[in-house]
């Protein structure tokens, strides 16, 4: 085995622009205001682009390779992960996502929970995360009705590496001048509550079953453990996916582990993952899938990746808390 790059899939949104062109040289034309870059769904398949597997798509390679590629406790048949870049220029609709339970009765689908990394963002960028304390659910109607939903939201000025968890049931939004590192849950389920008048289908109904007002925002700032070479810290960890920051200075020498797979994105950088075999370049902007049967490998360079990946969530929290006793 090795590590998996694949094709990005692009697509245009009313709210999208051209900020990926500064990182990617096979961007479309047109306002691009999502890349999904690791993708299996039947309305995104993402396409293997190098190697052995190129051209084959990744359902194709998961059901030819099985527990290699994604591993022993990961289900063939529902990959868990979808992994994207955003590019607004302008503000994204005010949304929230279901639950699995709700998802699942109501759509057939896994629900949704997600986290941005920023990568880039202009002076006065900022997120909506949450509703403020004072909102109640009538306030919140009212809001819609009205045109003033935004005055009942937290709307947070943001900087290039801020870290933000949004888990299912928070009403949300990204902003103008930003491009984000979304990783999420394999879902395309989203309740459009307001859209600036833009005239795309709202979803208030389904969005009031599932907003959670007890959900308030908080920044991740993770928990850091400096290496020798790299500094690696812990941004958040939930029973959906984990997600990490490598801040390579030389080199981090890791293992592939049998039960799971992991998906590194550069977020700024650029070098290589060296496995037994060979050596597969990477620099801001792509993402990489390491099978669960690559064995040993080391990511060397001057570079930032996020690790993200679906944890045994018990075996995962004693190894963070046995780090915070170290410290």
């Amino acid at each position: 085995m090795y590590p998996i790059k694949f094709k990005s899939l692009y697509y245009e949104k009313i709210w999208g622009g051209r900020g990926l062109q500064s990182f990617r040289d096979d961007l479309p034309d047109g306002n691009i205001g999502e890349s999904w870059d690791v993708a299996c769904r039947s309305n995104g398949m993402s396409i293997v682009s190098n190697g052995e597997f190129k051209d084959m798509k990744f359902d194709e390679l998961i059901k030819k390779m099985g527990d290699k590629i994604v591993g022993t406790k990961i289900d063939r048949h529902r990959f868990p992960l979808l992994i994207k870049l955003i590019n607004a220029t302008q503000k994204l609709s005010i949304q929230v996502h279901p639950d699995d339970e709700y998802a699942n009765k109501v759509e057939n689908e896994m629900g949704k929970t997600e986290v941005w990394y920023v990568i880039e963002a202009l002076p006065g960028a900022s997120l909506i995360v949450g509703t403020k304390n004072e909102c109640s659910i009538d306030e919140f109607k009212k809001g819609i009705k009205t045109g003033t939903l935004e005055k009942f939201l937290n709307k947070i000025p943001v900087k290039k590496g801020d870290v933000y968890f949004i888990k299912s049931g928070m009403v949300h939004a990204i902003c103008e001048g930003l491009v984000l590192a979304e990783i999420q849950q394999n879902s395309d389920v989203t309740y459009r509550v307001y859209d600036y008048n833009r005239g795309r289908e709202l979803h208030v109904k389904k969005a009031l079953d599932v907003i959670n007002f007890n959900l308030k925002p908080k920044k991740s700032t993770g928990l850091k453990i400096q290496r020798d070479g790299y500094a690696k810290t812990y941004l958040c960890f939930s029973r959906e996916f984990s997600l990490e920051l490598y801040d390579i200075s030389k080199e981090a020498l890791e293992h592939s582990d049998r039960e799971r797979f992991y998906i590194f994105t550069c977020v700024d950088g650029c070098g290589d993952i060296i496995y037994d075999g060979g050596a597969e370049p990477i620099k801001k902007g792509d993402s990489v899938l390491i099978p669960a049967s690559l064995g040993k490998y080391s990511l060397k360079g001057k570079m930032k990746l996020l690790r993200s990946y679906v944890p045994n969530f018990d075996k995962l929290e004693k190894s963070i808390l046995s780090e915070v006793e170290k410290i």
